[in-house]
């Protein structure tokens, strides 16, 4: 069901991918985790890529971390209490299936809303129409490194 304060984070892909990164980017302080959790299927995923080298985390996938939305709240709550965190999408490819979406959305992490970034990766976003609202299914992510770069088109600057 949908929490009527957040309805219109729902409308629209365009709408739930940036309320997605809205949700989790400001300075230091609490988050808004019911925003966060109207945004997600109750079964919902999201999932990590592990930096090479990282140990193996607990589950059937080495190099990445499963986590169900709340997981993802208490894991990284206490680090946005401490440190200001800006997510900002650079850009964004989308292909559409009936009543779903796979949105390819590049993005930018720094301590400032104007940069400058001290990360860059792409989160794979999967999105399901249902209920008169979208949903996101999952989402999987992963950073930019000297060996896998971001396509230019979704690099942004």
């Amino acid at each position: 069901m949908t929490d009527p304060r957040y309805a219109a984070d729902v409308e629209s892909v365009d709408a739930i991918v940036a309320a997605m990164y809205a949700v989790i980017s400001g300075p230091k302080g609490p988050r808004n985790w019911d925003r966060e959790r109207n945004l997600f299927h109750p079964d919902a995923r999201m999932m990590r890529g592990m930096p090479a080298g990282s140990p193996p985390e607990p589950g059937p996938t080495p190099g990445m971390r499963l986590m169900s939305v709340q997981d993802f709240a208490e894991r990284n709550g206490p680090r946005f209490l401490e440190e200001d965190f800006y997510e900002v999408e650079t850009g964004r490819q989308e292909f559409q299936f009936g009543r779903w979406v796979h949105a390819v959305s590049a993005y930018w992490s720094s301590r400032t809303p104007d940069g400058p970034p001290f990360a860059r990766g792409i989160n794979s976003v999967q999105l399901w129409f249902d209920a008169g609202r979208w949903w996101i299914m999952s989402v999987l992510w992963d950073w930019e490194s000297d060996s896998v770069r971001i396509p230019d088109p979704l690099r942004g600057r």
